[in-house]
């Protein structure tokens, strides 16, 4: 399948505010996801492509994080490796499966998350107390949100953020750093077997990782110098955004 060069431009501008919003509170595929399939895309080719093009965007963001001294990843192999094992059962699943029911039930999710996010004292930038052990942690977020992220993905982001503030007990800032670690972990085990499946437009996919690369190194940099002050309304508002689409999309 080939585009003309005035789509692929365009492609690259929605990357590049996917980008943006990605490193910030995620959603970007809000925005992505939709733009390849109005070039006529198959579902799953636009998925496999949009996976690719994210994992640039992603790495940007999980880059910036780690040399700011946000992430230290020896301490989150159990973190990746079972994030990735759910990712990889996840896209393996969609490519057989209807995900139509989870659709339906994401967006009063995403609501009740918008909710705590808005009303919650624990949300700040400081650290808190620590409700489940970061193997525990691992094992029942990393696969369960790895998994979601492969079989579908809108959320994922404020599905592993709210994890890391309610669960791990981290500030808000850190949080997001961590949860572009483990997004860009699930959106490489989706982008494999998506690949292995035939379902990547790599020339397409390729263009839009540049857009990606800019809009993510903007908005990470923006996490570290605005903290919550930035990302809480950014992550209530996309959170939203993602539930009226969705709820318009299957209930209208």
């Amino acid at each position: 399948m080939e585009l003309e060069l005035s789509v692929i431009l365009l492609l690259m501008l929605a990357a590049l505010a996917a980008g943006f919003i990605d490193s910030i509170a995620g959603g970007g595929g809000l925005i992505t996801v939709p733009a390849l399939l109005a070039t006529g895309m198959p579902p799953a080719l636009a998925l496999g492509t949009n996976k690719l093009q994210s994992c640039f965007g992603s790495f940007t963001a999980t880059l910036y994080f780690w040399r700011q001294g946000l992430i230290k990843i020896r301490e989150l192999w159990p973190h990746i490796i079972c994030t990735f094992c759910g990712s990889a059962v996840g896209t393996l699943l969609v490519q057989h499966i209807d995900p139509t029911l989870l659709s339906k039930l994401l967006p009063f999710l995403l609501i009740g998350f918008s909710l705590y996010f808005l009303f919650s004292p624990r949300i700040s930038n400081d650290d808190s107390e620590q409700r489940l052990s970061p193997l525990l942690f691992a094992f029942v977020i990393g696969t369960s949100v790895g998994f979601y992220d492969g079989f579908f993905g809108p959320g994922t982001g404020s599905f592993f953020a709210i994890a890391f503030v309610a669960l791990a007990g981290f500030g808000l800032a850190k949080a997001t750093a961590h949860t572009k670690l483990l997004n860009f972990t699930s959106n490489i085990a989706s982008l494999l077997f998506f690949a292995l499946g035939g379902h990547v437009l790599w020339s397409v996919g390729l263009a839009m990782a540049v857009g990606q690369y800019l809009g993510a190194r903007v908005g990470s940099r923006m996490v570290v110098s605005h903290g919550v002050k930035l990302i809480r309304p950014l992550l209530v508002g996309i959170s939203l955004i993602i539930s009226l689409r969705l709820i318009w999309q299957h209930y209208m």
